[in-house]
């Protein structure tokens, strides 16, 4: 188990962040690393692989590479699956189930592909645990087996993490939709907001639903492990070591920053409706980040700036905003106080509305107003805004100085950037540096070395 190939998949769009960050975890030289379609392998230990599913926040699962073999037909997975061995990673008292996918396969049935290799798993224990098979659960399974076919070739895995890496184990307040973890913080990458050893400037998120960007943030400022509130497959198999874990975990806990009492917040959330606010405030706490983020309520057309960036070099906004029921057609949140000044909290708010809907009736109006707002009062800001609306830019009037190419789950977005000069677009301001443009590959102890940093 001293050397694994492991195989990081993620988002379209994320790999090039997702490679800095396994080497800056690991500590590996550049040399190990593959960047892949849809992820990022890298030969390691399972020890490291431990270390990627407690620390990795870009990475959706953490697979080992258990067989690599060319197939014509169902009867090779089948041959494939059969001489794999099993029975180094789980015992028949692990449940299993076996998820598929295929880019160009030549086979009609994926379904019955998939129950072959299930049928060879088995097959293969009851010929080395005389006669006891694992059962099959496809809700809850101790052990998940990956295939990955193409044209002619097979690729077999076995996960690590169990649950996605996205569920970090303290959301338990959303709204519809909710903005999954991995992509918050591929939008945290892509902006630059973390790079570099200077001070971290000003972060807001004006449209913070149930506050999965600052809450990403402020984990990251803080250095806690994103997966330092769940648990791992790797946990119930064969090879595992719980002392080595222990170890890891203890090692992250101890790195873990604490913001000072006479430190003021520099991360800030606020949403329009209460209630969406309460649910922030609640997963913040249980991801240990409470004292971290000031959370207020309002409208994205009216609040004001959180805080002056004057002296602090400038402030970084990151937003995904909300379409669908949340935006009236006259552009102003409905519900909404009409005080950008009051924390009273207000009765009756609106449900919130589905944010994967690309288009709604005046959003466009909305749009604009918002890019008047921050022109007008957010002089110093940065904006990075996810949105899957290519002419984003034109409702809002903006020039934007950079677009990242992302997906939310099946959707294809942009994520904007705009420099807010007040009266000015955009393209007037100066360029502060992106993350592709310095983006930083740090030791790997570098990951436990973030407590001079001003929080």
């Amino acid at each position: 188990m001293n050397q694994l190939q492991l195989f990081l998949p993620c988002a379209a769009g994320v790999e090039d962040y997702l490679a800095p960050e396994v080497l800056r975890i690991t500590g590996l030289p550049p040399g190990c690393i593959t960047k892949q379609r849809g992820g990022v392998a890298v030969r390691t230990s399972l020890a490291q692989a431990m270390l990627l599913n407690l620390h990795s926040r870009l990475a959706q699962r953490v697979l080992v590479l258990l067989s690599y073999t060319e197939y014509r037909g169902e009867q090779d997975l089948y041959r494939a699956a059969s001489e794999v061995a099993w029975e180094r990673w789980f015992t028949p008292r692990e449940s299993i189930k076996v998820e598929i996918t295929a880019q160009h396969s030549p086979l009609t049935s994926l379904n019955f592909a998939a129950l072959k290799i299930k049928d060879a798993v088995c097959d293969r224990f009851r010929a080395v645990a005389h006669g006891v098979r694992p059962d099959v659960n496809t809700q809850w399974p101790d052990v998940r087996i990956y295939a990955h076919l193409t044209t002619d070739t097979c690729s077999l895995y076995i996960d690590t993490s169990g649950e996605p890496l996205f569920k970090r184990g303290w959301r338990e307040d959303k709204g519809d939709a909710p903005l999954k973890e991995t992509l918050a913080a591929a939008m945290l990458a892509a902006s630059g907001w973390f790079d570099g050893d200077a001070d971290l400037l000003p972060l807001y998120d004006p449209c913070c639903g149930s506050g999965t960007i600052v809450i990403e943030a402020a984990q990251m400022a803080c250095n806690i492990a994103a997966g330092s509130r769940r648990r791992f497959a790797f946990e119930k198999y064969v090879p595992f070591q719980k002392q080595v874990w222990d170890s890891i975990k203890k090692e992250a806990l101890a790195a873990e920053v604490v913001r000072s009492p006479e430190q003021k917040p520099i991360i800030f959330g606020s949403d329009v409706a209460h209630r969406m606010v309460d649910f922030a405030q609640r997963n913040a706490a249980r991801a240990g980040v409470a004292d971290v983020i000031e959370f207020r309520g309002g409208d994205a057309l009216q609040r004001l700036p959180p805080i002056d960036v004057s002296t602090t070099g400038g402030g970084v906004m990151v937003l995904n905003p909300p379409y669908g029921e949340r935006i009236d057609v006259g552009g102003v949140a409905k519900g909404a106080p009409r005080d950008a000044g009051s924390f009273e909290d207000e009765p009756n708010m609106p449900r919130f509305g589905a944010r994967e809907l690309p288009h709604t009736e005046g959003a466009g109006e909305f749009f604009n107003q918002l890019a008047s707002h921050w022109k007008k009062n957010y002089s110093g800001w940065t904006a990075w805004v996810l949105t899957p609306d290519l002419k984003l830019p034109g409702k809002m009037r903006l020039k934007e100085t950079r677009r990242v190419p992302m997906w939310n789950g099946p959707i294809e977005c942009r994520l904007f950037r705009f420099d807010m000069v007040a009266g000015k677009m955009g393209s007037d301001h100066r360029d502060v540096k992106s993350a592709s443009d310095h983006r930083n590959v740090k030791s790997g102890s570098d990951h436990r070395e973030q407590s001079d940093r001003v929080l």
